[in-house]
């Protein structure tokens, strides 16, 4: 008996250890609770409220709380009235924010295994890009950093960035060279201007007008729907040479996700589901429309340059990576194997 006994106490304490293992590991789901969340949830972006963001958002917050009976409801801040992206991630890390919709290049700093979707070229196409987000390898990104304080509910599009300039049609990497670039606050940005030969320059979006007007700055990349900002009216070369495709992402706090059932849970990523799917659509309406007006409204003159000689300037970059960091190239390796 007394043999059983051990025994028995050894196998309870494996299996403790096995558990308490399993608790801290970086990559499992995060957990569901078995009582449930009721509440409001703060939820932050940076676009005006005439945004398709925010239409998205609203549309997500009425599907939750028709199918939670009201048990979880949505108070969305747009404008970045709770602060920009970087602000809004370090809000959620210490339970002072609920929600937002940040860029995926915000979250480099926040979890480096995010720079994957900002490198240049990593993406083939729109249909290799849609493949990659709506499957596996972006969702066990989106669930690898509960230990960080947030998790990504889904994805929404945000098109392929390309250059534009005051006057200067951006045709090779060489075009680049000595040229004042806007790009957005990324050090793979920062890395993919130097292999090009430019000089990148982090602004607000909403300075772009008047620094090229002015002359601080030569042009900025961005999708096309920048030159219905207003740049249009002062930058009249728009060259699709679509140097990255980087998604927006929808983030919650770990501490709420880990307060719901794995009913809310459930609800919550069919929802956001749903939303990412129907703005792909108005996403691709509104490229659409704004190439359009672009070109009557403002006389923004589009090029189409050959991509390989982008695609060559930028594989010291790729070299780097697999070198120094080994975390990222191993998504990167993925994306390129969906590629094939």
């Amino acid at each position: 008996m007394k043999k059983f006994a051990g025994l028995i106490a050894m196998v309870l304490l494996v299996a403790m250890l096995m558990a308490a293992c399993g608790g801290s590991s970086t990559t499992s789901a995060p957990a569901a609770s078995s009582t449930g969340f009721k509440g409001t949830i703060k939820v932050s972006h940076g676009l005006p409220d005439t945004h398709p963001v925010q239409t998205a958002l609203l549309a997500m917050a009425a599907e939750v709380e028709e199918k939670t009976n009201g048990d979880i409801k949505f108070e969305i801040h747009p404008n970045a009235e709770l602060g920009g992206e970087k602000d809004n991630i370090e809000a959620m890390q210490v339970g002072a924010l609920g929600m937002c919709k940040v860029s995926a290049s915000a979250l480099e700093a926040f979890a480096p295994v995010y720079e994957a979707f900002s490198v240049p070229y990593i993406f083939n196409d729109e249909a290799h890009y849609f493949k990659v987000m709506d499957g596996e390898i972006a969702e066990e990104v989106f669930m690898s950093t509960a230990d960080k304080g947030f998790v990504a509910l889904t994805w929404l599009d945000s098109g392929a960035r390309s250059f534009y300039t005051k006057d200067t049609p951006i045709n090779t990497p060489a075009d680049l060279k000595g040229l004042k670039i806007r790009t957005m606050d990324s050090p793979m940005a920062f890395q993919m201007m130097d292999a090009f030969g430019g000089s990148a320059t982090t602004l607000p979006i909403s300075d772009v007008f008047t620094a090229i007007q002015s002359g601080v700055i030569d042009g900025a990349e961005n999708n096309p729907t920048a030159m219905t900002l207003g740049h249009g009216e002062v930058a009249k070369c728009y060259s699709f040479d679509e140097h990255t495709r980087i998604p927006d992402i929808v983030l919650i706090s770990t501490k709420i996700w880990n307060q719901m059932s794995a009913e809310q849970q459930q609800i919550m990523k069919e929802a956001a589901n749903k939303v990412k799917e129907d703005y792909k659509k108005i996403w691709a309406d509104n490229v659409a429309d704004a190439i359009e007006r672009a070109q009557s409204e403002y006389g923004v003159t589009f090029y189409y340059p050959d991509k390989a000689p982008f695609q060559e300037a930028v594989k010291p970059l790729y070299e780097s990576i697999q070198k120094d960091k080994p975390e990222v190239w191993a998504v990167c390796a993925k994306i390129q194997e969906a590629g094939k």
